[in-house]
């Protein structure tokens, strides 16, 4: 029975693998949304074909969810090379490093996932990686410590990040190529909702996709999870079609409502309107009280409260707005009229 279980689970995990690369975009031309990014990635890419070189060095930046490792895949597909997924945390030390310089042939793609999350040894490192394509690095200790110079092919990394500020002003530097994503808009968002339906075989109906886009933050990370639950309520309470009406209903129970906000994105303004008077309050004391992660909060929560003109930032700390005083139903101090 254990076997069974095992090889059931294994079974899941490689049609959920699969389910989830066929998502994924391949080229180009099948990428929605971020439309000024791929058409510069677009001049670049033929550039660089025209000229038989390696893509200039690429970072992604922008907040978690839009599609920064796809895009870093289809790059690769582009340029028709292998492409090497890593991610900063997972570098520890120099080896580490040098064991994914090894396996790249020219032309190749190193992707470097949370990049500003590199230890500040490694990052030393690609500096002459990028630049000029080899790397000396010492080996062995003491008396028997020697250099060793490492030619490197030429090759692309593309860096990706939720924290473009937090790179070293030397790495920043040495990406050719500097690119920011946007939160997508409710028109690219239904076609993305629209075509993750087709994939998974499920029949929705045009407003039932704009139901879905209207609350997923702007991100097709969220839209594809959100289809995925609709897709649930529906099988079960209807006949599997999603529709308007039906998305509404799946949303509300999940707690996804009309703005996209969720139950961590109410708890962050009531706690600042309930505790702090709407605010001004520091980042670091709405973390402590609601007991979240104060680069949580900064990563996937805020951005879109700030987008959305939920929130403003001041030099004295994070304020409420008044749009998002009537969204909750909170009536706006006199002090803030």
């Amino acid at each position: 029975m254990d076997e069974f279980r095992m090889l059931s689970s294994d079974v899941v995990e490689d049609n959920e693998e699969i389910i989830e690369q066929s998502l994924r975009p391949q080229a180009l031309k099948e990428y929605i949304g971020q439309t000024k990014v791929t058409n510069e990635l677009q001049i670049y890419i033929e550039a660089a074909k025209f000229r038989n070189e390696a893509l200039d060095h690429v970072l992604l930046y922008g907040p978690p969810g839009l599609g920064k490792t796809t895009l870093a895949r289809v790059i690769a597909n582009e340029m028709n090379v292998n492409i090497h997924t890593t991610s900063g945390p997972a570098i520890e030390k120099p080896g580490d490093l040098m064991v994914l310089l090894n396996e790249l042939e020219p032309g190749d793609v190193l992707f470097i996932d949370e990049i500003h999350r590199l230890p500040r040894v490694v990052e030393e490192i690609l500096y002459s990686a990028m630049e000029d394509y080899f790397v000396d690095i010492i080996v062995g200790q003491d008396v028997n410590a020697r250099p060793v110079h490492f030619t490197l092919p030429p090759f692309t990394l593309i860096g990706a990040t939720t924290k473009a500020g937090s790179l070293s002003a030397p790495l920043r530097a040495r990406f050719g190529i500097v690119l920011r994503m946007e939160f997508y808009d409710v028109v690219d968002l239904t076609k993305i909702v629209t075509r993750t339906a087709g994939v998974l075989n499920n029949s929705i109906e045009e407003e039932g996709a704009l139901e879905i886009a209207r609350r997923s933050r702007g991100t097709p990370r969220i839209a594809n999870r959100l289809l995925r639950r609709v897709r649930d309520y529906t099988q079960v309470y209807s006949d599997g079609i999603i529709t308007s009406p039906l998305a509404d209903k799946a949303l509300t129970l999940l707690r996804v409502d009309k703005e996209g906000l969720d139950a961590i994105d109410r708890q962050i303004l009531t706690t600042m309107i309930d505790y702090y008077h709407g605010g001004p309050v520091g980042i670091g004391s709405i973390a402590a009280t609601i007991g979240e992660d104060r680069d949580t909060i900064e990563d996937m929560y805020e951005p879109y409260l700030l987008q959305i003109g939920f929130l403003k930032r001041t030099q004295r700390g994070r304020v409420v707005t008044p749009i998002a005083y009537d969204h909750l139903g909170y009536d706006l101090p006199k002090t803030n009229e």
